[in-house]
């Protein structure tokens, strides 16, 4: 992925893309911002608080109106940018909405694109929903597991999903509890499968015009960790710090907190189905996990 940052691309029909100049460890290049319609538009994800940044979405839509402002999630690398964009162009802000749900991470700083907004729509909107404009129509998709307020747009009649955080073009998503849900997360991705897009467009990284295979990958991936973390406990390796150090010993030092927090987000979904037990601790991220007998030679 080539970046120009301040500089709409066309990137599928009647979508233009701008990338956010934050990149980082969790961001990968920046955020993407999408434009979606012509002459009337809906501003997907307008990114951080970033005058630079808002000033070129701001030259990308001169000469149209600006009549949706959507998020995906309440990150701030997604949504800081939402209403000083309101002010300079107008528009109304849609997204999920509070959930009422524990968010934020478990521990520890986790990095400023992490961190949450909270703000209250214009419009709170839930899954089935359709937002309509002169020329598009974007079908809301609640896909949970990232963030429990996680949103995907259905570019209607296009076969296009903006993803989000849910599948990313550069990286396999971090799922950080207590916000983080790995049940959540496999059963969206599941959703994903059962559908027949042609092209993901996510919150960061390049076009994905392998949807169901990249989807595929995640959840092999997802699969195949947990299995390591299973063979981790058989082995008497039985606290988070310890598996990631097994299991990550190369990852760079500024991402094994995000490690530790999916190694804790598999733990929980394998405690959830009573093959793992936690022991010790109270605080989850220092506690001790076992096999339960009767599940120990499975």
């Amino acid at each position: 992925m080539d970046v120009d940052y301040g500089v709409a691309e066309e990137v599928a029909p009647d979508v233009r893309r701008i990338v956010a100049n934050n990149p980082g460890p969790y961001t990968f290049l920046g955020t993407n911002t999408y434009i979606v319609g012509s002459g009337e538009v809906a501003v997907i994800d307008p990114g951080p608080g970033d005058a630079a940044h808002l000033s070129a979405i701001a030259e990308a839509t001169r000469g149209e109106r600006v009549t949706h402002i959507l998020i995906t999630h309440s990150h701030r690398d997604h949504c800081d940018g939402a209403v000083p964009l309101q002010a300079m162009l107008g528009g109304e802000i849609v997204a999920f909405g509070p959930t009422g749900k524990p968010r934020g991470a478990a521990r520890g700083r986790r990095a400023t694109a992490s961190s949450i907004q909270a703000f209250t729509p214009d419009r709170p909107v839930e899954d089935g929903d359709t937002i309509k404009g002169r020329g598009f129509a974007l079908d809301v998709l609640h896909m949970p597991g990232h963030a429990p307020d996680h949103l995907c747009f259905a570019h209607v009649g296009k076969r296009t999903v903006f993803t989000g955080d849910h599948v990313m073009g550069w990286n396999t998503t971090v799922i950080a509890p207590p916000e983080g849900n790995m049940a959540d997360f496999i059963a969206s991705l599941e959703r994903l499968m059962q559908r027949h897009d042609k092209t993901f467009l996510p919150g960061h990284g390049g076009r994905i015009q392998t949807p169901q295979r990249v989807v595929r990958a995640y959840m092999t991936h997802r699969k195949w960790r947990e299995q390591t973390i299973l063979a981790c406990l058989d082995e008497g390796i039985s606290t988070i710090p310890r598996i990631v150090a097994k299991l990550y010993g190369g990852l760079d030092a500024d991402l094994k907190e995000a490690a530790a927090l999916s190694v804790l987000a598999h733990l929980e979904h394998l405690i959830a189905r009573d093959m793992v037990a936690a022991e010790g601790a109270h605080d989850r991220l220092s506690a001790f996990y076992v096999r339960p007998a009767s599940d120990s030679s499975s």
